[in-house]
């Protein structure tokens, strides 16, 4: 009895042991008091975590982010210039809620007033940015819902720039699609010499601008990026962070006050930073072998790969990974360049985790009578 007793006693330490390891890899860990949230890798797009992602909630001032990305976008594309100047319209100057409480005629540069709407959530500033690039700010919403529909937030629609929402019932948008909006605007890497600012100024430092997203301050590796709050909204967050080449954003809408939704962020982006590892893989193309034409003027070819990205495991299964190559025998003359050839597939067991396309290195083009003479006669006077 004594020893049945103790083997009982054993069994059931083991397997607490076990349920314990379990927990420590899985969601359970995560703590996260709101409404909705969602946790993206932001090179890949891939969610690590969720939960109510597609809820449509009131998003306050974490809808600038959609301005920022247009605004990043238009200085990408030349259509404005950090120097150029903006001045200040009755309607930009009404604005409520944050602002720099600009005057109507007042000019600052888009420098200054993207400053403003990253760092200090100015709605007036975020406002007069919009009106410049689109000429109203109605004009610039339709631009805001435009990008977003072209982006696959299916359930956004945003009615302001500002993310005010006192009148309205319609500007909503989901954690999900927040998430896929952070994650564009953070392929912008110059947006984040706004986001991730503490304390900044304006106006020979009469204005002070203070960040209103703390982890800022107090989170290794943040890189922004926007928070929100109104009655309706609650307290929302768009937080991301990178370490070790991993980049994270975590989103957490509704939350009852501040500080839930900064712990909220906080616990995702610390599990994600556990359980997760970015890398670029190495594939081994020694056993690649070329691909003949037929019917060319070449007759073989070789496949390339184009350039490989980073790729998202659960820390661990990077050692798990196996390659399958698929690749033509031989393909038939006019063949273009950078036509597809076949594919390498990363595995893990029998799931694809990753694709990418071998393609043709140079185009060929298809012989003809003539170039079959031509030859001829050159490799008969060659034998003379």
């Amino acid at each position: 009895m004594k020893r049945s007793v103790a083997l009982i006693t054993s069994m059931i330490f083991f397997l607490t042991l076990f349920t314990f390891s379990v927990c420590a890899e899985n969601e359970s860990e995560i703590t996260v008091n709101a409404e909705s949230g969602v946790l993206m890798d932001v090179q890949t797009g891939q969610v690590l975590y969720s939960f109510n992602e597609y809820k449509q909630l009131y998003p306050a001032s974490v809808t600038k982010i959609m301005p920022m990305l247009l605004f990043m976008e238009a200085l990408d594309s030349g259509k404005l210039s950090l120097t150029d100047v903006v001045t200040a319209s009755p309607d930009a100057a009404s604005k409520g809620g944050s602002q720099i409480w600009l005057k109507e005629g007042e000019q600052m540069t888009v420098d200054e007033l993207l400053r403003a709407t990253a760092i200090a959530s100015a709605n007036d500033a975020c406002t007069a940015l919009g009106e410049h690039i689109a000429g109203s700010e109605s004009a610039f919403v339709k631009m805001m819902n435009d990008r977003a529909k072209a982006l696959g937030m299916k359930n956004t629609n945003f009615v302001n720039c500002s993310g005010l929402d006192d009148d309205t019932t319609e500007h909503l948008t989901t954690a999900y699609d927040i998430a896929l909006m952070s994650c564009e605007l953070l392929r912008h890497e110059k947006i984040t010499d706004y986001t991730t600012v503490w304390m900044d100024s304006l106006r020979d430092g009469a204005t002070q601008l203070v960040n209103t997203n703390r982890l800022v301050r107090f989170y290794k590796g943040t890189t922004g990026l926007k928070t929100g709050t109104t009655s309706k909204a609650g307290h929302c967050l768009s937080a991301s962070a990178e370490r070790n080449g991993l980049h994270l954003v975590a989103v957490v809408m509704g939350a009852k006050n501040s500080t839930d939704r900064f712990e909220g962020a906080k616990a995702m982006l610390d599990w994600g930073f556990a359980n997760y590892e970015s890398f670029i893989p190495e594939i081994d193309l020694s056993s690649l072998s070329q691909v003949r034409v037929l019917k060319g003027i070449e007759a073989y070819l070789e496949p390339k790969l184009p350039k490989v990205g980073r790729l998202t495991l659960k820390s661990g299964q990077k050692q798990s990974l196996e390659t399958k190559i698929t690749l033509c025998e031989d393909v038939e003359a006019p063949v273009e360049e950078n036509q597809i050839l076949g594919k390498i597939e990363l595995m893990l067991g029998d799931k694809t985790v990753a694709e990418y396309n071998l393609t043709a290195e140079e185009s060929v083009g298809r012989i003809n009578f003539l170039i079959m003479a031509e030859r001829i006669i050159k490799s008969l006077t060659k034998g003379c």
